[in-house]
């Protein structure tokens, strides 16, 4: 194991000592963040959606913000704006920034803030900056977003476009964790308590992990083989949710509209990136198994008839999987 993988596997480890029964999720954060993409969550309230962003960033050596999304925010909560600063009788427009400045942004219920504001994202996400009174602004070169939603709640919610959904580098589910963990859940949450009312000197927490492994770590990502076949394998994946046809007449009736060209170039950098933390230096069919219903979740748009029918975007990818040829 090279020295810059056993850190980013030291801050998987952390990040479960505060997070029980979501490997998944964890594994799922790490990719995005060495994929340098932006990453929706979504879950039922209290399965641990922002402790787990927060638990990333409180063991990287990197700048946190939270911004919570309500239906008054503004644009400019989020962005920042021109404040007028006047000193020594001469006055000036000075830039103050916004949240949305920062290495790790938590943007919490992102579903609950109108468009306007969730459109306030989308220059950052994409581009990398933010511009304000004709002036851009550049992020950090250490810059993702992460963005939680409650799928259950549609009162006071504006549901994300698919213009938006798409700049998302996966849609990871956070599900129940089982019984056994949930006890460790509750021995966890009651130990902390316990630790925050003792009278002793708590214990110095660890070094974060720098910025700098995470730098390392992509590009020793990028140098990671992917063959032609699998070049091709990933292209015939996506390929098939656009002619659902060519494969069965279900598929052919559950889609209505297929994934984008991002769901390609997001196999391929969570793919890499999969086969990088499996310490292999090659792509292969198992990588991209692992993380192409995180990619399609939210690239795959259903018909009425597969809503009928009871299938989810899970069920549609499953059997897309199943009928695309290995390479």
């Amino acid at each position: 194991m090279s020295d810059v993988l056993s850190q980013i596997s030291e801050l998987r480890e952390r990040m479960g000592q505060s997070i029980i029964g979501q490997r998944d999720v964890i594994d799922r954060l790490i990719i995005g963040l060495l994929a340098n993409g932006n990453l929706l969550v979504e879950g039922l309230p209290g399965l641990a959606k922002t402790r787990a962003i927060k638990a990333m960033a409180k063991n990287l050596d990197a700048e946190f913000s939270r911004i919570q999304f309500t239906p008054d925010l503004l644009p400019s909560d989020v962005t920042g704006t021109e404040i007028y600063h006047q000193s020594a009788g001469k006055g000036e427009f000075r830039f103050e920034p916004g949240p949305i400045f920062a290495n790790i942004v938590l943007a919490d219920e992102i579903n609950r803030a109108p468009a306007k504001v969730q459109a306030a994202l989308l220059e950052a996400m994409e581009e990398r900056q933010v511009t304000v009174a004709g002036t851009t602004h550049v992020m950090e070169p250490l810059f993702i977003v992460m963005a939680t939603q409650n799928p259950i709640e549609q009162e006071g919610t504006y549901p994300l476009p698919e213009a938006q959904t798409d700049r998302f580098l996966m849609h990871v589910n956070i599900t129940y964790p089982p019984v056994e963990d949930e006890v460790e859940v509750i021995r966890l949450v009651r130990g902390e308590e316990q630790a925050q009312q003792s009278d002793g000197k708590k214990s110095k927490p660890p070094e974060p992990i720098s910025q700098e492994a995470v730098f390392a770590a992509r590009a020793e990502i990028g140098q990671i083989h992917v063959s032609e076949a699998m070049e091709r394998y990933m292209a015939d994946l996506v390929y098939a949710t656009r002619t659902p046809e060519a494969l069965s007449d279900d598929l052919r009736r559950w889609i209505e509209v297929g994934a984008s060209p991002r769901a390609s170039l997001a196999l391929d950098k969570c793919g890499r990136t999969h086969a990088w933390l499996a310490e292999r230096d090659y792509v292969d069919p198992q990588d991209v198994r692992a993380i192409v219903h995180d990619v399609f979740r939210h690239r795959v748009s259903l018909s009425f008839e597969a809503q009928g029918d009871g299938k989810t975007a899970d069920d549609v990818t499953d059997e897309i999987v199943r009928l695309v040829a290995l390479p």
